[in-house]
């Protein structure tokens, strides 16, 4: 594992990599669960977030906490669980990476959220970081127990849990799981329950493809959830990136491969968002590059009735967005979609947590760029930084403010807020205000 990786998942929990749309729950014979993340079936949405150090303690083994909502926000108890935890599958050892990529849906159907974990550095026997997976069962007390998901390519470095999104990809109305093993994207459609997996497992093989990342949404406007793979597309890590798109329904489709820019790039820093920003009634997919033309950018590859077709691109030299184009800036290393200003375009949080600011290098900077009928452009864009009027603290170099965001609608008024950096911005009828920021105990936690 390059040591590249393994800090990224530390520092910013690669869940972040958890880019899955949410699913309401389906109907259950117990009173669904009204959010895919709610876990102990209140009403209220929960937050998981993981590969914390100092949850993660002395073991470097990684972990999972959570924090219950309430009818105020998220302020409920707090929890953290391990591969030591009761009912837990696996035990903590050195750099397992459990919590690393994470995902919520009902698997069972029981009116409980439950959490599909990653582990991708998990030793299974001789089988060095084989990798692995696990489903943390929600219940009327919360999440607990868990049952592991089957590997269906076992082997050495397989890194299985790498990345991991939920959606529907068959269209049935129930939640299935994608996931990433020895770099290959794999689907697994069927039944969930806390006795193991009943269904069918389709690996989505592409010798030119080397699978780092996924997220899934709908593109087109029939009722399955579509899957982007995004990596290398010479079959490497380091490479050109390219984003492949893979068509739900009941039969998965392989479609289009775009490849983001040319030369050598690093595909497992690219992020990836599906959200329909001009409200057409097609999902468009947001690639955060932050590695464009050495500055970053984000482009949308817009979508359409057979897939994704145009592509746009957004940064600090599109009219509207503050800043200017600077090497380094890496402008779209983590990208977020929520509502902010309760207009019904989604809205996108981008971070530019290479951003020099005031003589201070990698200060850092948050846009967040405006979904509208054009689509996501750079018109009434605001920009976020520790100079902000009322945002804690001062500009300091090195802070890489934003490189751990997500745009949360957290107190149920409709407005998106924005977290980073241990803060929490709301969000209001002008977008995000720092007025009344809030200090919080996580920064990063499942979509």
């Amino acid at each position: 594992m390059p040591s590249s990786r393994t800090a990224l998942a530390a520092a910013s929990a690669l869940a972040a990599a958890l880019c899955a749309p949410l699913l309401a729950a389906p109907t259950a014979s117990a009173a669904p669960a009204k959010y895919a993340d709610d876990f102990n079936g209140d009403g209220y949405r929960d937050y998981a977030y993981g590969g914390s150090v100092t949850d993660a303690g002395s073991d470097g083994s990684g972990t999972v906490g959570v924090i219950y909502g309430t009818a105020t926000g998220p302020n409920g108890r707090k929890q953290n669980i391990t591969q030591n935890s009761a009912g837990v599958p696996g035990a903590n050892e050195w750099d397992d990476g459990f919590g690393n990529a994470m995902a919520a849906a009902d698997f069972n159907r029981d009116g409980y959220a439950d959490l599909a974990v990653g582990v991708y550095g998990e030793d299974v026997g001789t089988s060095k970081e084989q990798g692995g997976a696990t489903i943390i069962w929600g219940s009327a007390s919360g999440l607990s127990g868990g049952t592991t998901v089957p590997n269906k390519s076992p082997g050495r470095y397989g890194q299985m849990g790498l990345d991991l999104v939920t959606g529907d990809f068959n269209g049935d109305g129930k939640p299935d799981l994608a996931l990433i093993n020895d770099h290959t994207a794999h689907v697994y459609v069927g039944s969930f329950t806390k006795s193991g997996f009943s269904g069918k497992v389709t690996k989505l093989t592409n010798d030119k493809m080397f699978a780092e990342h996924l997220t899934a949404g709908r593109v087109t406007k029939d009722k399955a959830s579509d899957l982007v793979v995004v990596g290398g597309v010479d079959g490497t890590e380091h490479t050109v990136t390219g984003a492949w798109f893979i068509r739900g329904g009941s039969t998965l489709t392989r479609g289009k491969t775009y490849k983001l820019g040319t030369g050598e790039d690093t595909s497992w820093e690219v992020d990836a968002q599906i959200a329909d920003f001009n409200k057409d009634g097609y999902g468009d997919i947001a690639l955060g590059h932050p590695n464009a033309n050495g500055a970053g950018g984000v482009l949308v590859w817009r979508g359409g009735s057979s897939g994704p077709g145009s592509v746009t691109r957004v940064n600090q030299n599109t009219a509207g967005v503050s800043g200017s184009m600077e090497s380094g800036d890496r402008f779209g290393a983590r990208i977020s979609v929520g509502d902010v200003n309760r207009d019904g375009y989604p809205d996108l949080a981008v971070a530019a947590p290479g951003e020099d600011l005031d003589g201070r290098a990698d200060a850092g900077a948050v846009h967040i760029l405006r979904g509208s009928a054009s689509g996501l452009t750079g018109s009434k864009s605001q920009f976020i930084d520790r100079n902000t009027a009322s945002v804690p603290g001062g500009l300091e170099a090195g802070e890489s403010f934003g490189e751990r965001l997500r745009l949360r609608d957290s107190d149920r008024d409709g407005h998106a807020d924005l977290f980073t950096d241990y803060l929490r911005l709301r969000g209001h009828s002008g977008g995000i205000t720092a007025s009344g920021t809030q200090q919080t105990v996580w920064s990063d936690f499942t979509e």
